[in-house]
């Protein structure tokens, strides 16, 4: 039996993207390296913390197709693998910017324990690297109150929110899963977090052309103040890999979107969707795991 997880590397058209897919007999994790310029001026990786998820986002590869949770050994050894096979162990401490993202299969809430562990060796490993959070808001207050606490402790940990839409009703609807917060709660953690560390929690908004609306930015608006929270604007990473170029169709509504928000004064970036034309690239895509679960019959 295959215990020991192997991987297989898949390299954008451009270059600039990487997608590493990590397998064994009773699982499959991908994650994704991202190259600014040069490793040396930005490096990002984007890991997974399940394999599969139990969540369900509509726009999500995984549906709710849910395998088991990576051990913190999982976790961090999809960031030393990817570093030592690019040849730049090195990063951390001669690059301009390097990130580590939870964010790219899993829910790290639901993880918890693995992924604080992760968190933990990883600023051992890598001091200078940016640590970074993204969560649809189970609520779990005892995770959080945990979070909270090793966000005071370890000062590189950075967190989002993703909620991709600006009311209750419509959110539940892409993102089933029913033990959530609500859009208010994550407006009053988000406060709480940014009293408490002093850094600015983020909202990660996908924008897919019905999310848009002058009442979107008004609810948005009135929910979450601009003095605390700032925005990521991302295209829609469809799970289908012929809507590959859809996503970028949506650039230029994005860009109108933020607009309205920096006139307000957010703080807003843009999410570069390089690397989703090849090999599935964008947060949600997944088009390895989508294969492996079907040829392990995964429901």
């Amino acid at each position: 039996m295959q215990n020991t997880p192997t991987f297989k590397e898949f390299q954008s058209s451009e270059g600039n993207v990487s997608k590493y897919v990590f397998s064994s007999d009773d699982m499959v994790a991908e994650t994704v390296l991202y190259k600014y310029n040069s490793y040396y001026d930005r490096t990002v990786i984007c890991c997974s913390t399940m394999s599969g998820c139990p969540v369900g986002c509509k726009f999500c590869g995984t549906g709710n197709k849910f395998v088991r949770n990576l051990t913190y050994n999982e976790i961090v050894n999809q960031i030393v693998t990817v570093l030592k096979d690019k040849n730049i162990e090195d990063v951390d401490t001669t690059g301009k910017r390097f990130q580590i993202m939870f964010m790219s299969m899993g829910e790290p809430l639901l993880n918890w324990d693995n992924v604080a562990t992760a968190i933990r060796d990883l600023h051992h490993k890598y001091p200078n690297a940016e640590l970074l959070l993204s969560t649809i808001a189970p609520n779990k207050h005892e995770d959080f109150s945990k979070l909270l606490s090793l966000s005071k402790l370890i000062p590189n940990i950075g967190l989002q929110f993703s909620i991709h839409k600006s009311n209750d009703t419509d959110r539940n609807k892409l993102i089933p899963y029913e033990n959530k917060m609500t859009l208010a709660q994550i407006r009053d953690y988000g406060i709480l977090w940014w009293k408490e560390t002093g850094r600015h929690p983020y909202l990660n908004y996908c924008i897919d052309g019905t999310n848009n609306t002058e009442e979107d930015k008004k609810n948005l608006m009135q929910l979450f103040s601009p003095v605390i929270f700032n925005f990521t604007f991302s295209v829609v990473c469809s799970k289908d890999e012929t809507m590959k170029d859809a996503g970028f169709k949506n650039l230029d509504i994005i860009h109108d979107f933020e607009n309205s928000f920096l006139t307000n004064g957010y703080n807003t970036r843009v999410f570069d969707p390089a690397g989703q034309d090849d090999i599935g690239g964008g947060c949600g895509q997944l088009w390895y795991v989508q294969q492996w679960m079907k040829e392990h019959s995964c429901k």
